[in-house]
């Protein structure tokens, strides 16, 4: 990698780690602030994967100019993470500009692709927009006729964005009881980290958004590839529900869909998910903090066996707030689950101090939000509920 795009890189990851850690502190401080937002562009796609329910072959692009009121109005809402979804997301016309106006808010620009579409030329407009995350889903070696996002197929995408990408890319393989030859999903993940990638695994869910138990086969898979991780805190690795859902048990967790996470369709209309359209169905232009306490409390029946992995993971952010010292824990553990050689970083050691153990915890907490340039609490939205890490 030449001199100069390595130094670009390496600024470019220290500003996305900045404004992760403030957006971990905002979630910390504020109950009633949504964390993750899903946008939809385009519902349009080029591909036509038999599993998927999110896609049509006709929706024009959303206008540019609704987009931009749609972005502002989720930054006026406080939101930290914006994912640009569909549809193919990369067939609006204006995507760049839409990355250019959530990065105008200092807000984290994610992009789901399946990459069909990616060329040096784009992944270059990609990279001046501020694009920081770029997630593609991979489910084969080989097309066939379930799906055409095939290593085989996008090889040569994945290397020009190895040269050229000054985003992080992540690579998603899939597992469920509909995938026809599951080793192809450690053949993904282990070509991803050769790339110098990061990998997650899926799990396939139905159109309600329901995961179902891993085959013995798959389950063995599933392992091994969750053997390949190597950080600790990587929000894509935050996985820690799958592992009963690939045995088929239930999760006992509260889904905060609808506050924590937000989904907004093609037609400006706020849902929990991709999964549950309809709930609540509010225009966005109208949404409010009231919205996301109501919402915030709603015990959604479909939650036990979700498999929507961004609603489950803004959510441990919840479980963390609620009980910092319990979640740190299982974090290391989990760790040391997968490495047996795993080792407590410093840094993890030093957070585990300052915010849980030291006497003086809740100074440093304010000390820490002062320095990251967040609001108090007394400039803190109408609706909104302030909080700290508990002791």
């Amino acid at each position: 990698m030449p001199v100069g795009k390595s130094l670009r890189v390496r600024l470019r990851a220290i500003d996305r780690r900045r404004r992760e850690v403030r957006m971990f502190a905002a979630a910390m401080q504020q109950r009633a602030r949504p964390v993750l937002a899903q946008i939809i562009p385009i519902r349009r796609c080029n591909l036509a994967c038999s599993y998927c329910n999110e896609f049509d072959h006709s929706s024009e692009p959303v206008p540019l100019s609704e987009m931009l009121v749609r972005i502002d109005k989720l930054a006026a809402l406080g939101v930290s993470v914006v994912t640009i979804s569909g549809g193919e997301p990369l067939l609006h016309p204006q995507l760049e500009d839409i990355i250019c106006r959530i990065r105008h808010h200092g807000v984290i620009a994610t992009l789901i692709s399946n990459a069909y579409l990616l060329s040096p030329q784009r992944i270059q407009a990609l990279n001046d927009a501020g694009l920081d995350y770029l997630q593609i889903s991979i489910d084969n070696v080989e097309p066939d006729d379930t799906s055409k996002k095939s290593l085989r197929v996008l090889e040569r995408k994945l290397e020009w964005l190895a040269r050229d990408a000054e985003f992080s890319v992540t690579i998603n393989s899939v597992l469920g009881v509909a995938v026809k030859d599951p080793e192809d999903a450690l053949t993904v993940a282990r070509r991803a980290r050769a790339l110098g990638f990061h990998s997650t695994v899926g799990i396939a869910h139905d159109g309600a958004g329901q995961s179902h138990a891993l085959p013995e086969r798959q389950f063995s898979i599933y392992q091994e590839i969750r053997r390949l991780e190597t950080g600790v805190f990587s929000f894509a690795h935050y996985d820690r529900f799958q592992e009963n859902l690939v045995r088929g048990l239930p999760n006992a967790w509260h889904c905060r869909a609808g506050a924590r996470f937000l989904y907004i369709c093609e037609d400006g209309l706020v849902h929990w998910c991709s999964q549950q359209r309809g709930h609540p169905g509010i225009p966005l232009v109208d949404y409010k903090h009231e919205d996301i306490e109501q919402q915030y409390a709603i015990v959604k029946e479909c939650a036990p066996f979700c498999g929507i992995s961004c609603v489950q993971q803004t959510a441990m952010l919840d479980e963390i707030r609620e009980n910092p010292r319990g979640m740190l824990q299982q974090l290391i553990e989990r760790r040391r689950g997968t490495d047996p050689n795993f080792r407590t970083p410093l840094l993890l050691r030093f957070i585990a101090w300052a915010f849980l153990e030291n006497p003086r915890a809740r100074a440093l907490q304010k000390a820490f939000v002062r320095l990251l340039g967040l609001h108090s609490t007394k400039t803190q939205p109408r609706g909104a509920a302030a909080g700290t890490l508990n002791r």
